[in-house]
């Protein structure tokens, strides 16, 4: 009798937390923010070090032409929540912290459709689709209006200006910019990052006999860049810093210096950038640990992406051209990598396009789920393209709409681009001409094709206006 009470319990200790049968899958979704497509190791970087991502990206698949749905961070996450483009769901730039046009609550978000469904949905980190209170906006609407269940660690005021260590307030501002509360980590060293990776292992304890949707989304790397000091001092030892685009940063006033000796605008090999994407990678490497400390590392579908290219004052996206706010290839093609034990194959590469307005049906598919009538879909699922990333398909015509009243300061400019096959066109809506690449032959976009073969290009041109035509105005 006894020996067998002592087989049960070490059968359930092994079984602990383990998910039921027939349980839909846990979903985590890590959203890095202004990650370029180069960035990490697996994507050819030298300088960074990403050996979790690394790691993720051979137990798993790495999609090497995935794209967001526009090149700035509002319209991506819109487009995330709604599997929508930003030509319907009408968030075309990135929010101003007093805007009245927030992320409508007449959509469906994937968030509701998992809660719906017996999901624990959580947000961890960067809202960014709506204005502030603080700031005096008319209406603010958070991730719990939007079918979360937590918020945590989330911006309460505008964001971007390097104040990443408790308590988070930046300069001679009067409180902290979000919503993180009191400190939990080491006292007096509390990362911004480290902090937004604990709540997510605490969230994943907390809710492991439910099926769960994790949304941890990074405010790293978004400049302004600082990173943890150890780090930074390492990357400052593996290769000098490139020459600052700035001749002025706030953080080095603040610390009594002139100019920015400290790095943090480094035009190339910036130590603050490689720090801060070394932390991120950190935090994938304790979810993958975490998820098979508890059983549920065969049942979880982990995504981990970008929300558009990197920043061309602090990093390159070479090969690829342009950056963020350009909707050449460096500011819309992300990085993408895909774990599902048992479910994605491990240890292979797709270039099949797709776009993250697809991640909206692929998750519904996922879990077994149903969309909504009332919510329109822009994206397709694409589960069985990372089932069988190798099996031939039909073409696929991406779209983007980005106009601009005016330049971006970033260096974008008002434009459309459509991509069919290995065909990608860009329309200059300012100066009313085009630009066309063939992406398998010209991956840097250098050779502007439109003057070569003008026939594509009036063809594409012509699709493009028709897309748009083909999408009523947003409400």
């Amino acid at each position: 009798m006894r020996l067998a009470y002592v087989t049960l319990w070490i059968l359930a200790s092994f079984s602990f937390g383990a998910p039921a049968p027939g349980r839909p899958p846990n979903i985590v979704f890590i959203l890095a923010d202004d990650l370029g497509w180069a960035e990490l190791g697996c994507y050819g970087s030298a300088f960074n070090e990403t050996p979790h991502l690394d790691q993720l990206a051979r137990d798993g698949l790495r999609m090497t032409e995935a794209y967001a749905a526009a090149p700035v961070c509002s319209p991506y996450r819109a487009s995330f929540l709604t599997g929508q483009y930003p030509i319907r769901h009408g968030l075309l730039d990135y929010l101003r912290p007093t805007t009245s046009t927030p992320l409508s609550p007449r959509h469906v978000t994937i968030a509701e459709r998992l809660k719906a469904a017996g999901y624990v949905t959580g947000m961890i980190g960067k809202w960014h689709l709506s204005g502030y209170k603080y700031h005096k906006a008319p209406i603010e609407l958070r991730a719990t209006d939007h079918g979360f269940d937590e918020e945590l660690v989330t911006e309460i005021k505008g964001v971007g200006n390097g104040a990443n260590f408790f308590p988070y307030v930046f300069r001679t501002q009067s409180i902290s910019w979000n919503s993180a509360g009191k400190e939990r980590l080491l006292p007096g060293k509390e990362f911004l990052v480290d902090r937004m990776n604990h709540e997510a292992i605490r969230f994943i304890e907390q809710h492991r006999e439910k099926p769960f949707f994790l949304y941890l989304s990074h405010f790293a790397p978004h400049s302004i860049l600082n990173g943890k000091s150890d780090l930074v001092e390492k990357y400052r030892r593996k290769h000098p810093p490139g020459k600052s685009t700035r001749s002025q940063c706030y953080l080095c006033q603040d610390a009594g210096l002139e100019g920015d000796p400290l790095n943090h605008w480094a035009g190339d090999h910036n130590p603050h950038l490689a720090a801060m994407i070394e932390s991120v990678d950190q935090g994938v490497g304790m979810i993958v640990k975490k998820l098979e400390e508890l059983g549920l590392g065969n049942d979880t579908l982990l995504i981990f992406t970008s929300d558009n290219g990197g920043e061309l004052k602090v990093t390159s996206n070479a090969p690829l051209r342009g950056g963020k706010s350009q909707l050449y290839e460096g500011g819309i093609r992300v990085p993408l990598i895909v774990k599902w034990p048992g479910k994605v194959p491990g240890d292979k590469v797709c270039s099949s396009p797709t776009s993250n307005v697809d991640f909206y049906p692929t998750f519904l598919e996922a879990g077994g789920l149903k969309g909504d009538d009332s919510q329109i879909l822009d994206g397709r699922s694409v589960l069985d393209l990372f089932q069988r990333p190798g099996a031939e398909r039909k073409e696929r015509t991406l779209y983007w709409h980005y106009p601009l009243p005016k330049p971006h300061f970033l260096g974008g400019v008002s434009a459309g681009a459509i991509r069919k096959g290995n065909w990608k066109l860009i329309e200059w809506f300012g100066k009313k001409e085009v630009s066309l690449f063939d992406l398998d032959r010209d991956p840097g976009e250098k050779r502007d094709l439109a003057a070569i073969h003008p026939e594509m290009a009036e063809r594409l041109q012509g699709r493009l206006s028709d897309w748009r035509n083909s999408i009523p105005p947003t409400k």
